[in-house]
């Protein structure tokens, strides 16, 4: 990755994100051991430097066009995988309080080996079920923001992340390709759960390698009431019958 830092920089500089030289080598070490456990386990399909810088660090970062990540807020990634937002946006703004949720225990048990290399503080990992943890009074309406990558239809996503999010909080999910008649779809869902639509980012990436323009959106649904107990349902059930 230290061959390509400049573009990694570039990125920051149009993010209007600066990290100190600490931050920039955690993320060095982020890259060399999801590089290098790849390679066993299978953890991304991106490998390339240059797309792993583009398409995981600086896409997770992209957030920022959404909402203002200073302060002390207390955030949950569902669905993290190898770890994408919620690494990124941690490193960058270690003032936050992060919880990474994943349902495969060998994503976590790799996530906690990244936290321990790079000395990540205010983060906690859970294996586990969305739809099981929505229920549980810990972690049920505990945040301010809900962040998710996870590959799932808005309705979908939305029944798995809502219900962690305090009213007066945001969920905000990372979509791409066109998504108009999606999240038209989803408004009946994400308003019995308490939900509203607040608005769609939409902005592009240039792929360094091909030139393609890749169009990304950042959907952001503001918390507005409590959501009722019924939800989330028991676990599958939002996949096989959304809302």
């Amino acid at each position: 990755m230290r061959d390509y830092l400049n573009i990694f920089y570039n990125g920051l500089s149009k993010l209007g994100i600066s990290l100190s030289d600490r931050q920039i080598e955690q993320f060095i070490c982020f890259y060399d051991i999801l590089t290098e456990r790849n390679k066993v386990m299978n953890l991304t399909a991106i490998t390339e430097p240059v797309e792993i810088i583009e398409k995981h660090f600086l896409d997770s970062l992209s957030l920022v066009k959404a909402i203002d990540l200073s302060g002390d807020k207390k955030v949950i990634d569902v669905g993290t995988g190898a770890g994408f937002p919620g690494i990124p946006i941690i490193i960058s703004y270690p003032q936050l309080h992060i919880t990474l949720l994943d349902s495969l225990n060998k994503r976590i048990g790799f996530i906690n080996d990244v936290i321990k290399l790079l000395n990540l503080k205010n983060v906690e990992t859970i294996h586990g079920r969305s739809e099981e943890l929505g229920k549980n009074i810990k972690y049920r309406e505990q945040y301010d923001l809900c962040v998710s990558r996870a590959v799932a239809n808005m309705s979908v996503l939305s029944e798995y992340c809502i219900p962690f999010v305090k009213k007066g909080g945001k969920f905000i999910s990372y979509k791409s390709g066109n998504i108009e008649n999606e999240v038209e779809n989803a408004g009946n869902s994400v308003y019995k759960l308490g939900g509203k639509l607040s608005e769609i980012v939409d902005f592009s990436m240039t792929d360094s390698t091909t030139g393609e323009k890749l169009g990304r959106s950042l959907v952001v649904i503001d918390k507005i009431k409590e959501t009722p107990g019924k939800y989330p349902r028991r676990a599958g059930l939002p996949s096989r019958e959304p809302l």
